[in-house]
Protein backbone atom coordinates (compact mmCIF):
# COMPACT_ATOMS: atom_id res chain seq x y z
CA UNK A 1 0.00 0.00 0.00
CA UNK A 2 1.34 3.11 -1.14
CA UNK A 3 1.52 5.99 1.77
CA UNK A 4 1.99 9.65 1.50
CA UNK A 5 4.15 11.83 3.36
CA UNK A 6 4.76 15.78 3.81
CA UNK A 7 8.07 17.35 5.29
CA UNK A 8 7.35 21.04 5.80
CA UNK A 9 9.67 24.01 5.72
CA UNK A 10 11.23 24.69 9.01
CA UNK A 11 11.61 28.23 10.15
CA UNK A 12 14.17 29.40 13.01
CA UNK A 13 11.88 32.47 14.02
CA UNK A 14 14.83 32.99 16.29
CA UNK A 15 18.10 30.98 16.85
CA UNK A 16 20.72 32.08 19.78
CA UNK A 17 23.89 30.02 20.45
CA UNK A 18 24.78 29.59 23.82
CA UNK A 19 27.98 27.69 23.89
CA UNK A 20 29.86 25.18 22.77
CA UNK A 21 30.52 21.73 24.11
CA UNK A 22 33.80 19.83 24.78
CA UNK A 23 33.08 17.35 21.97
CA UNK A 24 32.20 20.32 19.44
CA UNK A 25 28.53 20.97 19.58
CA UNK A 26 27.01 24.34 19.72
CA UNK A 27 24.20 24.79 22.02
CA UNK A 28 21.06 26.72 20.69
CA UNK A 29 17.82 28.00 21.89
CA UNK A 30 15.39 28.44 18.92
CA UNK A 31 12.15 28.93 18.48
CA UNK A 32 11.44 27.08 15.63
CA UNK A 33 8.00 26.87 13.58
CA UNK A 34 6.73 25.05 10.25
CA UNK A 35 5.36 26.27 7.21
CA UNK A 36 2.69 24.79 5.12
CA UNK A 37 5.14 24.90 2.07
CA UNK A 38 7.60 21.45 1.98
CA UNK A 39 8.36 18.10 0.28
CA UNK A 40 5.84 15.47 -0.50
CA UNK A 41 7.08 12.07 0.05
CA UNK A 42 5.88 8.45 -0.89
CA UNK A 43 6.62 5.13 0.53
CA UNK A 44 5.77 1.93 -1.39
CA UNK A 45 6.78 -1.12 1.15
CA UNK A 46 8.69 -3.88 -0.66
CA UNK A 47 11.57 -6.35 0.15
CA UNK A 48 14.37 -3.84 -0.37
CA UNK A 49 15.15 -0.18 0.29
CA UNK A 50 15.38 2.35 -3.07
CA UNK A 51 14.51 5.37 -3.51
CA UNK A 52 14.03 8.55 -6.17
CA UNK A 53 14.19 12.34 -5.97
CA UNK A 54 11.90 14.68 -8.72
CA UNK A 55 11.23 17.88 -8.49
CA UNK A 56 12.09 21.36 -9.17
CA UNK A 57 15.28 20.98 -6.68
CA UNK A 58 15.92 17.60 -7.33
CA UNK A 59 19.22 18.21 -8.67
CA UNK A 60 22.09 16.90 -6.69
CA UNK A 61 20.22 15.08 -4.19
CA UNK A 62 21.52 11.46 -3.56
CA UNK A 63 19.44 8.65 -3.67
CA UNK A 64 21.10 6.30 -1.64
CA UNK A 65 22.49 6.10 1.65
CA UNK A 66 23.88 9.40 1.77
CA UNK A 67 20.53 10.82 2.11
CA UNK A 68 18.94 11.56 5.42
CA UNK A 69 15.76 10.02 3.98
CA UNK A 70 17.21 6.57 3.18
CA UNK A 71 19.36 6.70 6.47
CA UNK A 72 16.03 7.19 8.56
CA UNK A 73 14.43 4.14 6.84
CA UNK A 74 17.57 1.93 7.34
CA UNK A 75 17.28 2.63 10.79
CA UNK A 76 13.74 2.22 11.28
CA UNK A 77 14.55 -1.43 9.30
CA UNK A 78 11.89 -0.09 6.77
CA UNK A 79 12.30 -1.18 3.08
CA UNK A 80 10.57 -0.10 0.03
CA UNK A 81 10.37 2.52 -2.25
CA UNK A 82 10.34 6.30 -0.99
CA UNK A 83 9.97 9.12 -3.93
CA UNK A 84 10.70 12.22 -2.79
CA UNK A 85 9.42 15.26 -4.46
CA UNK A 86 12.05 18.42 -3.84
CA UNK A 87 10.22 21.29 -3.37
CA UNK A 88 12.46 22.73 -0.79
CA UNK A 89 15.45 24.33 -1.65
CA UNK A 90 18.27 22.23 0.06
CA UNK A 91 21.12 23.61 1.90
CA UNK A 92 18.58 26.71 2.53
CA UNK A 93 18.88 26.56 6.30
CA UNK A 94 14.64 25.59 6.41
CA UNK A 95 15.61 21.98 7.06
CA UNK A 96 14.85 20.25 4.19
CA UNK A 97 16.91 17.04 4.64
CA UNK A 98 15.54 16.81 8.50
CA UNK A 99 12.39 17.45 7.64
CA UNK A 100 12.34 14.70 4.62
CA UNK A 101 14.07 12.22 7.61
CA UNK A 102 11.29 13.04 10.11
CA UNK A 103 8.63 12.59 7.38
CA UNK A 104 10.17 9.19 7.23
CA UNK A 105 10.53 8.51 10.78
CA UNK A 106 6.75 9.77 11.21
CA UNK A 107 5.53 7.47 9.20
CA UNK A 108 7.27 4.35 10.12
CA UNK A 109 5.87 5.16 13.27
CA UNK A 110 2.42 5.77 12.32
CA UNK A 111 2.39 2.20 10.51
CA UNK A 112 3.82 0.15 13.65
CA UNK A 113 7.27 0.38 13.60
CA UNK A 114 9.24 0.38 16.04
CA UNK A 115 12.20 3.39 16.34
CA UNK A 116 14.71 3.81 18.83
CA UNK A 117 14.73 6.51 20.69
CA UNK A 118 17.65 8.36 19.92
CA UNK A 119 17.36 7.70 16.19
CA UNK A 120 16.07 11.26 15.36
CA UNK A 121 18.84 12.92 16.98
CA UNK A 122 21.50 10.51 15.59
CA UNK A 123 20.19 11.90 12.00
CA UNK A 124 20.94 14.77 12.83
CA UNK A 125 20.29 18.39 15.33
CA UNK A 126 17.36 19.05 13.47
CA UNK A 127 15.49 15.93 12.87
CA UNK A 128 13.89 15.99 16.68
CA UNK A 129 12.01 19.22 16.56
CA UNK A 130 10.84 17.86 12.84
CA UNK A 131 9.42 14.95 13.81
CA UNK A 132 7.30 17.26 16.28
CA UNK A 133 6.42 19.57 13.47
CA UNK A 134 4.77 22.01 15.61
CA UNK A 135 5.77 25.36 16.89
CA UNK A 136 8.83 24.80 19.52
CA UNK A 137 11.39 25.93 21.76
CA UNK A 138 14.35 23.78 20.56
CA UNK A 139 17.73 23.83 23.18
CA UNK A 140 20.62 21.89 23.67
CA UNK A 141 22.17 20.37 20.77
CA UNK A 142 18.21 19.57 19.48
CA UNK A 143 17.46 16.89 22.36
CA UNK A 144 15.69 19.51 24.42
CA UNK A 145 12.30 20.36 23.11
CA UNK A 146 9.34 22.42 24.63
CA UNK A 147 5.76 23.13 23.07
CA UNK A 148 5.00 26.66 22.22
CA UNK A 149 1.57 27.96 21.41
CA UNK A 150 1.69 30.77 18.96
CA UNK A 151 -0.51 32.22 16.75
CA UNK A 152 -0.50 31.94 12.65
CA UNK A 153 2.33 33.34 10.82
CA UNK A 154 1.63 35.15 7.47
CA UNK A 155 5.13 34.81 5.89
CA UNK A 156 7.55 35.11 3.20
CA UNK A 157 9.70 32.63 2.82
CA UNK A 158 12.78 33.24 0.22
CA UNK A 159 16.20 32.02 -1.07
CA UNK A 160 18.28 33.50 -3.43
CA UNK A 161 19.76 30.78 -4.96
CA UNK A 162 22.86 29.98 -3.32
CA UNK A 163 24.51 27.48 -0.91
CA UNK A 164 26.21 28.07 2.27
CA UNK A 165 27.71 25.78 4.14
CA UNK A 166 26.84 25.12 7.72
CA UNK A 167 30.33 24.74 9.05
CA UNK A 168 31.69 27.66 7.18
CA UNK A 169 29.08 30.05 8.93
CA UNK A 170 29.42 28.24 12.15
CA UNK A 171 33.49 28.85 11.61
CA UNK A 172 32.86 32.45 11.40
CA UNK A 173 30.67 32.87 14.54
CA UNK A 174 32.77 35.24 16.50
CA UNK A 175 31.25 34.81 19.81
CA UNK A 176 29.37 31.26 20.91
CA UNK A 177 28.68 32.00 24.41
CA UNK A 178 25.74 34.10 23.56
CA UNK A 179 22.42 35.38 26.18
CA UNK A 180 19.53 33.24 25.67
CA UNK A 181 16.02 33.86 24.98
CA UNK A 182 13.95 35.11 28.10
CA UNK A 183 13.26 32.37 30.22
CA UNK A 184 9.40 32.66 29.51
CA UNK A 185 8.45 33.15 25.79
CA UNK A 186 4.85 35.24 26.32
CA UNK A 187 1.42 34.39 25.06
CA UNK A 188 0.98 36.55 21.48
CA UNK A 189 -2.62 37.42 20.11
CA UNK A 190 -1.86 38.81 16.71
CA UNK A 191 1.18 38.33 14.14
CA UNK A 192 1.89 41.84 15.33
CA UNK A 193 2.85 41.48 18.93
CA UNK A 194 4.54 38.39 18.66
CA UNK A 195 6.37 40.06 15.70
CA UNK A 196 7.23 43.03 18.58
CA UNK A 197 8.92 40.48 20.56
CA UNK A 198 11.13 38.65 18.09
CA UNK A 199 12.44 42.01 16.76
CA UNK A 200 14.41 41.65 20.56
CA UNK A 201 15.41 38.53 19.76
CA UNK A 202 18.64 37.08 17.17
CA UNK A 203 19.63 34.79 14.73
CA UNK A 204 23.34 34.56 15.72
CA UNK A 205 24.25 32.97 12.94
CA UNK A 206 22.72 36.08 10.35
CA UNK A 207 26.01 38.18 10.32
CA UNK A 208 28.46 35.73 9.19
CA UNK A 209 26.58 34.30 6.60
CA UNK A 210 25.82 37.88 5.22
CA UNK A 211 29.47 37.91 5.67
CA UNK A 212 29.83 34.98 3.42
CA UNK A 213 27.29 35.31 1.18
CA UNK A 214 26.26 39.05 0.02
CA UNK A 215 23.14 37.82 -1.70
CA UNK A 216 21.58 37.02 2.30
CA UNK A 217 22.07 40.73 2.92
CA UNK A 218 20.08 41.45 -0.22
CA UNK A 219 17.45 39.33 0.52
CA UNK A 220 17.10 41.30 4.08
CA UNK A 221 16.89 44.57 2.81
CA UNK A 222 14.35 43.43 -0.12
CA UNK A 223 12.00 41.74 2.92
CA UNK A 224 12.21 44.54 4.91
CA UNK A 225 11.29 47.18 2.09
CA UNK A 226 8.16 44.98 1.02
CA UNK A 227 4.98 46.80 2.18
CA UNK A 228 3.50 45.69 5.83
CA UNK A 229 6.64 44.15 6.68
CA UNK A 230 6.77 43.33 10.23
CA UNK A 231 10.03 41.86 10.41
CA UNK A 232 13.00 40.35 8.23
CA UNK A 233 15.37 37.32 9.22
CA UNK A 234 16.83 34.93 8.20
CA UNK A 235 16.48 30.93 9.22
CA UNK A 236 18.91 28.79 10.27
CA UNK A 237 22.17 29.51 8.58
CA UNK A 238 20.92 30.44 5.83
CA UNK A 239 20.48 30.76 2.88
CA UNK A 240 16.52 31.46 3.03
CA UNK A 241 15.33 34.38 4.78
CA UNK A 242 11.67 35.37 5.85
CA UNK A 243 9.79 38.36 6.48
CA UNK A 244 6.09 38.01 8.53
CA UNK A 245 2.97 39.80 7.96
CA UNK A 246 -0.32 41.26 9.33
CA UNK A 247 -2.39 38.90 6.82
CA UNK A 248 -2.02 36.41 4.40
CA UNK A 249 -3.10 39.26 1.64
CA UNK A 250 -0.03 41.07 2.90
CA UNK A 251 2.32 37.94 2.14
CA UNK A 252 0.96 37.50 -1.35
CA UNK A 253 1.41 41.17 -1.95
CA UNK A 254 4.87 40.86 -0.77
CA UNK A 255 5.57 37.54 -2.68
CA UNK A 256 4.62 39.14 -6.19
CA UNK A 257 7.11 42.74 -5.20
CA UNK A 258 9.99 40.13 -4.67
CA UNK A 259 8.63 37.87 -6.99
CA UNK A 260 8.88 40.52 -10.11
CA UNK A 261 11.80 42.04 -8.81
CA UNK A 262 13.67 38.77 -8.84
CA UNK A 263 12.10 35.93 -10.84
CA UNK A 264 15.17 33.88 -10.38
CA UNK A 265 14.69 33.53 -6.80
CA UNK A 266 12.88 30.87 -5.05
CA UNK A 267 9.80 33.11 -3.34
CA UNK A 268 6.92 31.11 -1.42
CA UNK A 269 4.04 33.01 0.85
CA UNK A 270 3.27 30.43 3.89
CA UNK A 271 1.37 30.42 6.86
CA UNK A 272 3.59 29.42 9.73
CA UNK A 273 2.45 27.51 13.08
Amino acid sequence: MRVKGFAPAKINLTLHVTGRRADGYHLLDSLVVFADVGDALEFTPGPTLSMSVIGEHAEGVPTDDRNLVWKAAAAARWTGHINLNKVLPHGGGIGGGSSDAAATLRMIADHGGAIPDETALTLGADVPVCVAANATRMKGIGEQLQPVSLPRLPALLVNPGVEVPTGSVFSALQSRDNAPMPEKIPAFETPETCSNWLLAQRNDLETPTKNLASEVARVLDDLSDTRDALMARMSGSGSTCFALYPTMNAAHFAAYEIGAAHPDWWCRATLLN
